[in-house]
């Protein structure tokens, strides 16, 4: 494991809501995963914590949890989400890095990381951290882009790509922009404390001239139907995993009562809080309250 950090792709002043997904052609992208995070999603919960919240473009489908934490790197993309939710009791807007999550052990029940495992050029560290925040028996909803889809298979055997999508190791085929093998994955899940209950394979007709031609309530449609194939191959350019948290010799010590957030700098749990930030009461840090949203990214 590195001990330099590894590099962070930051969205921060991006219009990634409005170019890609509202003007950019993705409806059926986005209406396979709802279909996915509908099925896997369990049907009630306390305190869900949604990684790489973005936006907020998935973060209304988590209606069944009182509350939900929406983790981002960006500022300005929770500003966003902020602007589409509103600000209540319900929505925490936390501004803080994957790879050193400021939150105390064991406080989640379920979380969720959609379209963002495929920017970590480390994603094993944060998986361990994902487990470290999370319940005993929670649910964790991963999605990632799979090397060994049939587009890439095809470009592997015509020679019109260099790496082979079925060799285990993570390929970057631009910059922070990461495709994994569903072995090498499951493998991390498992090592990080996890167990699989259910595969589901996305975005089977990914396909420009399709998307142009076929209406998307039917490609959406077949898609719904295709997902359920994912138990047995995975071979589309996303997949959807479930498992729960497993392993009684990696429990950590639950949070104290009351405790939330933990200190980035010197892993304490206890803060002194005014309107405008939150002081760490053993190194001194302070990390600041920007319109309702901690900042933990310690710029």
């Amino acid at each position: 494991m590195s001990e330099e950090h590894p590099p962070i792709c930051d969205y921060e002043g991006s219009d990634y809501q409005t170019s890609f997904w509202d003007q950019g052609g993705r409806a059926y992208e986005d209406q396979v995963e709802a279909v996915a995070l509908h099925r896997l999603l369990p049907p009630s919960g306390e305190l869900l914590l949604e990684l790489g919240a973005g936006a907020g473009r998935n973060t209304s489908r988590y209606r069944g949890f009182k509350r939900v934490v929406l983790l981002d790197y960006s500022l300005t993309q929770l500003q966003q989400a902020q602007e589409r939710l509103g600000k209540s009791g319900r929505y925490i807007y936390v501004a803080g890095d994957v790879y050193s999550m400021p939150f105390v052990d064991a406080l989640f029940d379920a979380a969720t990381m959609i379209r963002v495992l495929h920017h970590l050029a480390e994603a094993s560290r944060v998986l361990a951290q994902i487990r470290r925040v999370l319940k005993q028996q929670s649910t964790f909803i991963l999605e990632f882009a799979s090397k060994q889809n049939l587009k890439a298979i095809l470009r592997y055997f015509l020679r019109q790509q260099d790496w082979s999508p079925f060799t285990p190791e993570q390929v970057e085929f631009a910059p922070l922009n990461f495709d994994f093998h569903p072995k090498t994955v499951r493998a991390w899940l498992s090592e990080a404390g996890f167990e699989i209950n259910r595969q589901l394979t996305v975005s089977h007709f990914r396909i420009g001239l399709l998307k142009r031609l076929i209406p998307t309530k039917i490609l959406v449609a077949l898609d719904s139907i295709a997902q359920f194939t994912g138990n047995w191959w995975q071979l589309t350019p996303s997949v959807f995993v479930k498992s729960k948290t497993v392993g009684q010799d990696i429990i950590l010590s639950y949070a104290k009562a009351g405790a939330f957030f933990r200190c980035p700098s010197c892993e304490n749990d206890e803060f002194a809080e005014n309107p405008e930030a939150l002081i760490c009461v053993s190194c001194g840090s302070t990390w600041p309250i920007v319109d309702g949203i901690y900042d933990f990214r310690g710029k």
